[in-house]
């Protein structure tokens, strides 16, 4: 891994940050996710990249991956062709990135890994453009969002795509997540499960009971996050414990990047839920 100037600092902020509870440890959590990662969930997170980015490879593409976290689309566009360079803030979320590199493509030069924050506009000066900038569900938790979807504009190259995801904003309903997940990470490790728990309870108890009533147990539990690769508890805990927490309406995010020049050409919208809006624009061709 190339370490950028700053990292060491960037790794002082995220203990600090961490140690106060203003931050959740992403990379822990995803770091247990490895353990039960396999051929099946890699091949929904392919199909994901291919379905919202409407193309059947990446071959010839560059891709950045803001926020690389398991490192598993990272993954995912290194197998569809794309020459990718990943990034996150959290350490441990590079350490995964890198297994997932060294388990499937050890050594190789068209996958770059570093330690690096959407919010440092000295190290975004040094990547350059791509033809696919991808962060999914990593702006809302920066602690600035919107000067993050700022700084990740410049990143797209002419004619390229950028895909994003980000929380629905709920009004009240979101007020409480927030004070909910600020709660988690300020208490001790051995106590978080007083708010897992309840939360676990609150989500899942009538997909629950309506599985056990089609003499279907747990099939929602199963199936949940297949879609993009991951585990139900992995993405529990990163639900609860998911702080810094900002939210957006879509229609703003819509506004806001169209004002930028981009064009929205794929949206999925999470029906007004607590989860995320997904968004593809594609930024004009050079003339």
């Amino acid at each position: 891994m190339t370490q950028p100037s700053g990292t060491l600092d960037s790794q002082l902020q995220h203990q600090q940050e961490v140690a106060s509870g203003n931050r959740f440890e992403f990379g822990e959590n995803w770091s247990k996710f490895l353990a039960v990662l396999n051929d099946e969930r890699i091949g929904w997170a392919e199909h994901s990249l291919r379905n919202m980015l409407e193309t059947e490879d990446l071959r010839g593409k560059t891709f950045l991956d803001i926020g690389s976290g398991s490192g598993l689309f990272s993954l995912a566009a290194r197998r569809l062709g794309a020459r990718v360079h990943s990034f996150d803030y959290d350490p441990r979320s590079v350490a995964c990135t890198m297994e997932l590199r060294r388990r499937y493509f050890p050594g190789d030069p068209d996958w770059t890994i570093e330690q690096g924050s959407v919010l440092d506009p000295g190290y975004l000066n040094r990547l350059g453009r791509f033809d696919v900038v991808y962060s999914w569900g990593v702006l809302h938790h920066t602690g600035a969002m919107w000067q993050a979807l700022e700084n990740v504009a410049p990143l797209v190259a002419d004619g390229g795509k950028l895909f994003l995801a980000i929380y629905n904003d709920q009004g009240p309903i979101s007020q409480r997540w927030r004070f909910i997940k600020r709660t988690y990470n300020r208490l001790p490790g051995p106590l978080r499960f007083t708010v897992v728990a309840p939360v676990l309870v609150h989500l899942y108890w009538r997909r629950t009971l309506k599985d056990l009533l089609r003499l279907r147990p747990f099939e929602t539990w199963r199936a949940e996050g297949k879609g993009r690769g991951m585990s139900a508890w992995r993405d529990l805990i990163d639900w609860v414990g998911g702080y810094p927490f900002e939210v957006a309406k879509p229609e703003a995010i819509f506004d806001f990047y169209r004002k930028k020049g981009f064009t929205l050409t794929r949206l999925y919208t999470d029906g007004g839920s607590l989860g995320c809006n997904e968004f593809v624009f594609c930024k004009p061709a050079a003339r």
